[in-house]
């Protein structure tokens, strides 16, 4: 069984745009009903189908499968729930680490978060100058969430 362990972060900002590396990601939903999410995404040129379990702490089970980018592109025109997630991902290094910096687009824009992996939940990481408040906690900034209730309805 895979195990995600992460943190997350609002960006403070531009410092992290020096060396990233961007790929655009569209990502929707089949379930999102906090026992669960069931998401597709294509990533570059790439599709993906993850489930993922219910947060426990920093850690929840979740398991990604590639599947053929021609599906994955139906699953999200056909049967995903709306609105899309669409965002720019970043890969950043820092402290021999690699941070996601996740530029959100559309009704999510101008969010952005930076999540890093962690091999255990007490793992120490450095944090960069950019790395501002920590959300790690906040399911509203989940990207299931944001689907739900996009950035730009919070205020």
């Amino acid at each position: 069984m895979g195990i995600e362990i992460e943190r997350k972060f609002l960006v403070v900002g531009d410092d992290w745009r020096v060396g990233a590396d961007p790929v655009h990601i569209r990502q929707g939903y089949l379930s999102a009903d906090g026992e669960r999410t069931v998401r597709v995404r294509v990533q570059g040129d790439a599709g993906f189908i993850t489930v993922k379990g219910k947060p426990a702490g920093l850690a929840r089970a979740e398991f990604e499968y590639a599947i053929p980018l021609a599906d994955a592109n139906a699953m999200l025109d056909q049967l995903c729930l709306r609105p899309l997630i669409e965002k720019v991902r970043h890969a950043v290094w820092h402290a021999g680490l690699r941070w996601e910096v996740d530029e959100f687009l559309n009704e999510n824009a101008p969010l952005i978060v930076a999540e890093i992996e962690l091999s255990d939940a007490a793992q120490v990481v450095s944090l960069p100058a950019w790395a501002g408040e920590e959300v790690t906690g906040d399911p509203r900034y989940t990207n299931s969430n944001l689907a739900r209730q996009p950035f730009s309805r919070w205020l």
